[in-house]
């Protein structure tokens, strides 16, 4: 183990658990996929991994996390205890591991039980699997118990990396269409609604204009360290952890492959994409509608003030800001930026690292506030196909016609479609 690894497992590292199996330190790459009440998709996912390309098999581990809470059900810690079974008593020709977070004394306690905690548990653990003497990157790879992925998953992923010199990414990603068309709908409408967000950002030239699914992501283990790895969030893990990676490195789209992401109805978050598909069975939200694209247009016009390497004063930017939209100026003093600014230009010794805190305190998140704050106080969200059919055109992309797509589920996956090939 390296001096960067010692370091982060003293400061940062969770200790508590560890892997169920002997171990050596002889891979390149290590695959973490989170599990709680999975046993049937663990069967199904672990013979799939067979079918996968063995082209790097032999230097990359396979980590399963089983997980529960120490006050989860008892249908769900017997489900649980049936997939340490399986694990302990299989053998696959690929390499695996697990680590067992659900039996009496190893459960999750209850205030951080969730699935930012079991990702942070195999991807610490990860740390202790790679081959630091070896001159290939080392990549920790997540991944979920519910999904499939392209046979080249493995290669395309770690050629990538041979290739790039960012430090981290997310894999393409589509959601299977189920063959029921109400659900199918709900998926449609689900994915639609990410990537039309994702295409905004492009637009508006955010450098937090990606993908912040957690059975997509990809990065090396120095980035993981140098953010002090994953948090223990119970949701958005996925999102935070992205953000915080953005904001050192560059984050690529991988598409020379594909996951595919169950879109099922699940209890397992507070949101994200089984809670949506509830959410839309449920009829309880109006699923149809988006940020008005002019929002993206006011972030794209902001960004290109506050990220220009010109350095302003707090006053000049608000007053610029104002000649933009009122919304942005109030949603900056809301914010707070005056003194913010102040503050990031006393303490930078350089132009230079004003700049960069520029990315840091206009954050995703802060991105995410400000297009909420327009959505609720300036510009209401509009009908979704009509903001797809309209931010496309304003991009210069041709689009399917949203005349009548609220009714015809074969336009509407043109739609999906048009925004998959751009996201």
């Amino acid at each position: 183990m390296n001096k960067l690894v010692s370091n982060y497992f003293r400061k940062h590292s969770i200790t508590r658990w560890d892997f169920a199996k002997e171990y050596k330190h002889i891979f390149d790459n290590v695959v973490v996929i989170p599990a709680i009440d999975e046993y049937e998709n663990i069967i199904h996912l672990t013979r799939f991994i067979d079918e996968l390309d063995e082209k790097y098999f032999a230097t990359t581990c396979f980590v399963f996390v089983i997980n529960n809470s120490e006050s989860a059900s008892i249908e769900i810690k017997e489900a649980n205890q049936k997939t340490l079974e399986y694990l302990r008593g299989s053998k696959f020709k690929y390499n695996f591991n697990f680590i067992d977070a659900a039996t009496k004394g190893n459960e999750m306690p209850e205030k951080e039980a969730g699935v930012g905690l079991a990702r942070k548990i195999g991807m610490d653990l990860a740390l202790k699997l790679f081959n630091y003497y070896a001159k290939e990157r080392k990549l920790i790879l997540c991944t979920d118990a519910d999904c499939y992925f392209e046979k080249n998953y493995l290669s395309a992923i770690v050629e990538h990396f041979q290739n790039t010199k960012s430090g981290a990414g997310h894999v393409d990603y589509e959601h299977p269409l189920p063959e029921e068309e109400v659900e199918k709908k709900a998926i449609i409408s689900y994915e639609i609604f990410l990537r039309y967000y994702v295409l905004g950002l492009q637009y508006a030239s955010s450098p937090y204009a990606f993908q912040t699914i957690g059975s997509t992501m990809v990065c090396d283990y120095e980035s993981y360290i140098k953010i002090g790895g994953m948090n223990k969030k119970k949701a958005a893990e996925d999102f935070y952890f992205m953000e915080k990676l953005a904001k050192i490195t560059y984050i690529d789209r991988i598409k020379g492959t594909k996951i595919y992401p169950a879109g099922r109805k699940s209890w397992r978050v507070p949101f994200g994409t089984g809670q949506r598909i509830n959410r839309y069975l449920a009829g309880t939200h109006d699923e149809y509608q988006l940020y008005d694209p002019i929002s993206f247009e006011i972030l794209r016009k902001w960004i290109n003030l506050f990220h220009n390497e010109n350095i302003l004063t707090a006053d000049d930017y608000l007053s610029r800001a104002n000649d933009i939209h009122i919304g942005l100026s109030a949603f900056l003093v809301e914010n707070d930026f005056k003194n913010a600014w102040e503050k990031i230009t006393k303490n930078s010794n350089s132009p230079i690292q004003i700049n960069k805190q520029k990315k840091f305190w206009f954050d995703g998140f802060k991105t995410l506030k400000f297009l909420h704050y327009l959505r609720d106080k300036y510009l209401p969200e509009i009908e979704l196909f009509r903001a797809v059919e309209e931010l496309l055109k304003v991009i210069g992309e041709v689009s399917p016609s949203s005349e009548n797509a609220m009714n015809d589920i074969d336009l509407q996956y043109k739609f999906l479609d048009k925004l998959r090939e751009m996201t």
